[in-house]
């Protein structure tokens, strides 16, 4: 039997035989393959649509600048990847392995998957539009941005929104999510672990804290990053006053004035000038913030 009397076979379009051997490996071979020589599509037959097209996550309203749309079609090509507690925290933008969260059976096995938590995701974001790192930190750190140009309520809804805005959750002076607002009444965001990037109704109910829009210019003056782990910033300047927030890594901050007050000796160096951080309303010793021991260009507190 040829092998064109075998593929004519499996057809059925001949009466089953014994087939020499040759012809019986042919035919083995093509049923272990489960049939799919016999039922390849047709040359130019559409292919099935990406999961990321599917997920209809693109600008859904006009009015965006052309940054903040950038920075919504870099999350949008992050659907489908893992959320993953402290993942797109790593020296550059980018998914990275997770951490397990004490609080959060679900995420034992963020540290076997590259990804990004919400705020991960919206520093990859923005950093893919904008260049360099702009937004790092974590979601209050984005929340409280200098960067931030716009603020909305939650009470104002989605009605003033626009594409690349963060919308924030979080009570009480803190903020545990953000994501990206699309248009439409949707958004982008890497919520919780076990599951992936994905496209969600915005929530407006809850512990909905408002949104931000980003400034797509240059910093403003007055920018500062931090610098060091696990920095407090205090109600007054002085270590000895009560601590308000803690830069768990380099962070973008605007610096209102500064001061000379107390003394303070960390990470081998000795300086009594502080800074007045006013989305914080806090200070921070200026041991922490890049730059010289008395910031250029920035006045005096009175």
């Amino acid at each position: 039997m040829t092998t064109r009397e075998v593929l004519a076979a499996v057809r059925g379009k001949l009466p089953p035989a014994s087939p020499p051997r040759g012809a019986a490996v042919v035919l083995a071979a093509l049923l272990a393959l489960g049939g799919a020589a016999l039922t390849a599509p047709a040359a130019g037959a559409a292919a099935a649509t990406p999961a990321r097209a599917a997920a209809g996550c693109a600008v859904l309203s006009p009015g965006a600048s052309a940054a903040a749309q950038a920075a919504v079609r870099a999350a949008c090509e992050q659907i489908g990847v893992w959320y993953t507690w402290g993942g797109g925290h790593g020296a550059q933008p980018g998914a990275t392995y997770g951490q397990v969260d004490p609080s959060d059976p679900a995420s034992a096995h963020d540290p076997e998957r590259r990804g990004f938590d919400c705020s991960g995701l919206v520093r990859y974001a923005y950093a893919r539009a904008l260049g360099g790192d702009p937004l790092n930190g974590n979601s209050y750190h984005q929340f409280h941005s200098p960067r931030v140009t716009q603020r909305f309520t939650a009470g104002q809804g989605t009605a003033p929104l626009l594409p690349g805005d963060l919308l924030a959750w979080g009570s009480g002076g803190s903020i545990h999510h953000i994501a990206l607002y699309l248009g439409a009444g949707k958004m982008v965001e890497a919520r919780q672990s076990g599951t992936h990037v994905m496209v969600s109704d915005v929530r407006l109910g809850g512990d909905y804290a408002g949104a931000v829009r980003i400034g797509t210019g240059s910093a403003p003056s007055g920018t500062f990053s931090t610098w060091g782990t696990g920095v407090w910033t205090h109600t007054e300047p002085s270590t000895t006053s009560a601590r308000v927030h803690r830069f768990d890594g380099p962070t973008l901050v605007r610096v209102e004035c500064q001061k000379h007050a107390q003394t303070v000796t960390a990470e081998g160096y000795t300086n009594d000038a502080w800074s007045y951080l006013p989305e914080y309303r806090a200070w921070i010793t200026n041991i922490y913030l890049k730059g010289p021991a008395w910031l250029d260009g920035v006045p005096t507190c009175r």
